[in-house]
């Protein structure tokens, strides 16, 4: 996802004299062509991440489109207070594309950990959030973001594992695999979780969506999709913290009694063990076989 996330904004680059890339390092050398061919647009702070988010929220203000690039907690939790006031608080518009997610690098620490970023963003007004399952999902989501026209707020969190196969994207809420009218609810998998949550629920007569932007929460598919549903049950699967978009389903679903269960990254437990990715998963219930078991524990109850 990083290949095409770099491939795309160098394109928007050389086509697009308003947009700007602001790094802090990271990923600098996918950027080296486009920095000498663009040296008063690609700007490599350092390691400097609140001075980043300020350059764009300056660039912003003079019409430039800013991308703004680095580890998801770097990006997001240190340069928080940037965030809403250099950005949200002017009301201008920049690109941020974050990688590293929730526990996606856990060989570097808790240091580079993020599975807060988007709860973090749905405490400021106005953002849109992409969370892609596929390196050919990231030009269809980031290709419209870097149009000319646009002034707004985007967050992409790219993620180093992703599904098998894409998805289509910017239409909201996709049914991968209909339930029968007889069905016990819907599963919303959310970006790189889809692969899994289709095998952990192979056995099971629910219907399974597929989710790569968040924010805005497509609640009207939603509620059509549990609608066509024999249940108003709904089983969301996020790669970050836990019921981060319970509030969304919970909107979408106020006209009708329902039940809702979110799995994602534990909000009891701090995993302070290094490990790897498919560990942390294990610990989170994350893996297929703890999606699975949550599944029919919520679903055959």
């Amino acid at each position: 996802m990083r290949e095409a996330f770099a491939a795309t904004v160098t394109a928007a680059l050389d086509t697009d004299p308003r947009t700007a890339l602001v790094l802090a390092d990271i990923s600098a050398d996918r950027f080296t062509a486009a920095a000498a061919r663009h040296p008063d647009r690609v700007l490599n702070v350092g390691i400097r991440e609140q001075l980043m988010i300020g350059v764009a929220g300056g660039l912003a203000l003079t019409g430039m489109r800013p991308v703004v690039h680095t580890y998801a907690p770097f990006l997001v939790e240190r340069a928080f207070e940037q965030i809403k006031l250099d950005l949200a608080h002017q009301d201008v518009g920049a690109v941020l594309v974050g990688v590293g997610g929730s526990y996606e690098s856990p060989g570097m620490g808790r240091t580079h950990m993020a599975p807060g970023d988007v709860a973090l963003f749905d405490t400021l007004p106005g953002w849109t959030v992409h969370v892609p399952g596929h390196a050919a999902e990231v030009p269809r989501l980031l290709g419209p973001a870097l149009g000319p026209d646009r002034g707004d707020r985007v967050y992409l969190r790219l993620s180093a594992r992703g599904n098998t196969a894409a998805r289509p994207v910017g239409q909201g809420l996709v049914v991968v695999r209909a339930g029968s009218a007889r069905s016990r609810g819907v599963v919303v998998a959310v970006g790189p979780m889809l692969d899994r949550a289709l095998a952990a629920t192979a056995g099971l007569d629910v219907t399974v969506c597929y989710l790569a932007t968040v924010r805005p929460f497509d609640r009207a598919g939603l509620h059509a999709a549990v609608a066509a549903a024999g249940r108003p049950d709904v089983l969301l699967v996020e790669p970050y913290l836990a019921g981060t978009s319970a509030h969304e389903v919970a909107a979408a679903l106020a006209d009708r009694r329902h039940r809702q269960r979110g799995l994602g990254v534990g909000r009891a437990t701090e995993v302070r063990g290094y490990g790897t990715a498919e560990e942390h998963d294990r610990v989170h219930g994350l893996d297929t076989a703890g999606i699975a078991a949550a599944a029919r524990d919520f679903f055959l109850d």
